[in-house]
């Protein structure tokens, strides 16, 4: 098999892997909405179950002088989202304050079909309290997910070599929510807020700017039973603020400098310090290290530019400190790093992280603490470099 194709093998088998993962994640949401019905003894069957509704109005953010795309006027869509509030069955409700979880799609108009076209997304998310009163209330909503756009750049007819956004149908997408909330009664609440999204594909395949969308929105929460589902309130369990030495290998692909180029794989390597504190975040410093085939392959093909040490410039070397956000079984991951060594093509010292970590073991005591599945995406500030998967262990 020539070495140019293998990229396509990959493509297949993430593709594959991604819609596994998307099955997979709603039928667990499904799953754990049956669970929290058929188990929550203490409330009345669907306490707390809200639709959520909200319009959004907003701007495409041209982020970098590459973005050559006409900004529309303005950008429409709609935000539905079905909603669970925890009642504190498991202790990191009572840690987080009983946030809301829930499963969202939204549906974005851009405002220049011919070529931004549409994006229909779906996404899991966590809503978070931050100040809750009698009749006001402010939360903060993040989710992540995937995003289905009608136009992207292509060289097949429709031709449309001018949108530099976005090159492939699947995307990620990314949704945050600030609301300001008015409760009405104990079945309607009315909010407005404001609201940013981004897509991009993580440039498995270039071109790949991405989408910033930011706007406002209004919109209306109804919870068909109650809006108040009895909380558990108990003594919990003190959580030592131990150190934990942790270990990460993930893999990621991206694409070639040319449109629709080959993608070729990134693996990447991470060393940690964590530190536990409050019961709910782990603190955490390291190493990154990352090795790029798309490199190496560009200082073959020009083998002037480093002759006989192509390698040595193919990989990169990260000081890297952040916080994880302890949810039970799942944790919220953001991360910033500096350079300590470049490769031959650079994007700037600084980068950051965000991402999730799902733990498959978590022990208090023993050698292996804790071994995990994780998942991130590795920015330049508003542009993405890459997505990465793979697992970790914790000692």
């Amino acid at each position: 098999m020539p070495y140019y194709s293998i990229p396509n093998v990959y493509f297949g088998i993430l593709s594959r892997y991604f819609r596994f993962l998307l099955a997979a994640l709603l039928t667990v949401l499904l799953c754990g909405y049956a669970s929290y019905v058929a188990q929550a003894q203490e409330n009345m069957a669907g306490a707390g179950f809200a639709i959520d509704g909200n319009f959004f109005a907003g701007k495409v953010v041209k982020h970098t002088w590459k973005f050559r795309l006409p900004v529309p006027e303005v950008s429409t869509g709609f935000d539905l989202n079905l909603q669970w509030k925890t009642w504190g069955k498991k202790d990191w409700h009572i840690r987080r304050r009983y946030p809301s979880i829930g499963l969202g799609l939204a549906y974005t108009n851009y405002g220049i079909d011919s070529v931004y076209g549409r994006c229909f997304s779906i996404y899991p998310n966590i809503e978070i309290p931050v100040l809750m009163g009698q009749k006001l209330q402010w939360t903060i909503r993040l989710g992540d997910g995937a995003g289905f756009v009608t136009k992207k750049y292509q060289r097949q007819v429709p031709v449309d070599t001018l949108n530099n956004a976005i090159s492939s149908t699947m995307n990620d997408y990314a949704s945050f929510m600030m609301d300001i909330r008015y409760l009405l009664s104990d079945h309607i609440h009315i909010q407005a807020g404001v609201n940013v999204s981004h897509i991009s594909n993580a440039s498995f395949h270039q071109p790949n700017l991405g989408i910033n969308l930011v706007g406002t929105h209004i919109g209306v929460k109804y919870f068909p039973v109650t809006s108040s589902p009895r909380q558990v309130s108990r003594g919990l369990p003190t959580l030592s603020n131990r150190w934990l030495a942790q270990f990460r290998a993930t893999m990621a692909m991206t694409g070639s400098n040319a449109p629709l180029g080959p993608s070729y794989p990134v693996y990447l390597a991470t060393v940690l310090a964590s530190k536990r504190w409050i019961g709910k975040n782990k603190a955490f410093f390291g190493v990154d290290y990352s090795y790029h085939e798309q490199i190496n392959s560009f200082l073959h093909n020009n083998s002037f530019v480093t002759p006989g040490t192509e390698h040595l410039h193919s990989y990169k070397m990260a000081l890297l400190a952040g916080n994880e956000f302890l949810l039970g079984r799942l944790g919220f991951v953001v991360q910033a790093g500096y350079y300590v060594k470049h490769a031959y093509q650079t994007q700037g010292k600084l980068y950051q992280k965000l991402g999730a970590n799902y733990y498959l073991l978590q022990k208090e005591h023993g050698f292996l603490k804790e071994m995990y599945l994780c998942a991130f995406l590795k920015t330049h500030l508003s542009v993405a470099e890459l997505a990465e998967f793979g697992f970790g262990m914790s000692f």
